[in-house]
């Protein structure tokens, strides 16, 4: 016994200090590319910053900036912080406070060069559509760590994503309510969790391919429904949305009510939603059986736990909220459906769920990340004309790749995590 514990400790020092040195080179490449790209090639003047909407009650200054020196500050501060991770031990939360502070340097600078000598950007606005952009993503990543934390691996979130947006459009249009198209939305990404319940836990399917086909499955049905249907009666498609609901007194407060209580149905249940999955989890029996069957399935079942139940429950409660994310992306967003509008959301939201490590809390800083590059990819081409859109429209899947490649470190799944069970 003491040779292999030695064994396994010899094994994971390189395998640590390999990772290690990956997290300080990615900080140090980002520090280079705030001075070397974004410090020198900016505009000459002062990057400014509105921090309160046209015809609010209370007025904010503009913050201005030098944008070059801010720059210069931003990749030092990076630098520093990736010499600090390759020659000093961080703490698990040490670690996470690094690479937020590293990825909020790099966002700074970046709007810093961006915004050099030209009009102030208004920081609520972009706030406001970070968060709304993320619902679909942040109720992904809450479907995926319901289903993944019971032992069943969720693939299919972008096909819950996009058969939730179309069935809430047809419904909503056809029959004109738009109570009932998120009704429907909901089921209908449930409905796409049954399938994926019923093959992955009694049909003992690989999970993966399964998720997959379930992918290419929605993919295929809404584009045949969509130009069957859709295309051919507009009746079926009518671009019906819901109205922004703002919140009395909680909306008229600087900078955080606009943000927060001035939006639609969506990002309330939203809130709801990540409140709720991170204290049932966490906080309550029934988060803990989960945990446990997702961990190690037989103790459970040893102790009285009901394995197969509790993946099928959860597995269907994650769709059923996917679908809500699902269709937030037509009547929360647009109002009409399009052939894959939801654009890989589903993958980015598996993404947000690793890089979060399997925690509701941490996939919501994930999904807010991923969200504000896609906020980006709409403001900075209309403030700053170098920025091609097509660039632009890459930055998500960039900072997809680079949060979860070079920055999320290691990872642990629940051990049981895509593990069919046989009840012996």
């Amino acid at each position: 016994m003491e040779r292999v514990t030695t064994l396994a400790a010899a094994i994971r020092a390189p395998l640590y200090s390999e990772r290690r040195n990956v997290a300080a080179i990615t900080f140090v490449v980002l520090g280079l590319v705030n001075i070397a790209v974004f410090g020198v090639l900016a505009h000459a003047g002062d990057a400014g910053f509105e921090l309160s909407l046209a015809g609010a009650s209370v007025k904010i200054p503009v913050i201005r900036i030098p944008a070059a020196p801010a720059c210069y500050v931003l990749g030092a501060v990076a630098i520093g912080l990736g010499v600090l991770r390759a020659t000093v031990p961080f703490s698990q939360r040490s670690k996470r406070l690094a690479i937020a502070a590293v990825l909020l340097c790099f966002l700074l600078a970046l709007l810093c060069w961006a915004d050099a000598g030209a009009i102030p950007l208004n920081v609520i606005i972009i706030a406001q559509g970070t968060f709304v952009a993320s619902i679909p993503l942040i109720l992904g990543a809450l479907a995926g760590c319901l289903c993944e934390r019971s032992g069943v691996i969720n693939i299919a979130i972008e096909g819950q994503l996009l058969f939730g947006a179309f069935t809430a459009a047809i419904v909503a249009s056809a029959f004109g309510g738009l109570w009932a198209g998120l009704v429907a939305g909901s089921l209908a990404g449930g409905l796409v969790a049954v399938l994926l319940a019923v093959f992955a836990i009694s049909f003992l399917m690989d999970q993966v391919i399964l998720g997959v086909v379930l992918n290419v499955l929605a993919l295929g049905m809404t584009d045949y429904l969509y130009d069957r249907l859709m295309s051919q009666n507009s009746a079926y498609n009518t671009g019906v949305t819901f109205n922004t609901i703002k919140i009395p007194g909680l909306a008229q407060i600087p900078v955080i009510g606009p943000i927060f209580f001035d939006s639609n149905i969506f990002l309330y249940i939203t809130y709801i939603a990540i409140i709720g999955v991170q204290v049932a989890l966490f906080y309550t029996r029934w988060g803990l059986r989960v945990r446990a069957v997702g961990e190690h399935p037989t103790a459970a079942d040893t102790v009285g736990i009901a394995v197969l139940w509790t993946r099928y429950r959860n597995v269907i409660i994650g769709g059923l909220i996917a679908g809500i994310g699902g269709a937030y992306l037509t009547i929360g967003s647009v109002g009409s459906f399009i052939p894959d509008i939801s654009s890989g959301f589903g993958y980015i939201a598996l993404a947000a769920l690793i890089f979060g490590r399997w925690t509701p809390l941490g996939a919501l800083g994930a999904a807010l990340l991923f969200g504000f590059c896609l906020e980006l990819a709409l403001v900075l081409p209309t403030v700053n004309p170098v920025l091609p859109a097509p660039i632009m429209n890459m930055a998500p899947y960039v900072a997809t790749i680079i949060a979860v490649a070079g920055l999320v470190g290691r990872v642990r799944a629940p051990a049981a995590d895509g593990k069919p069970y046989v009840k012996a």
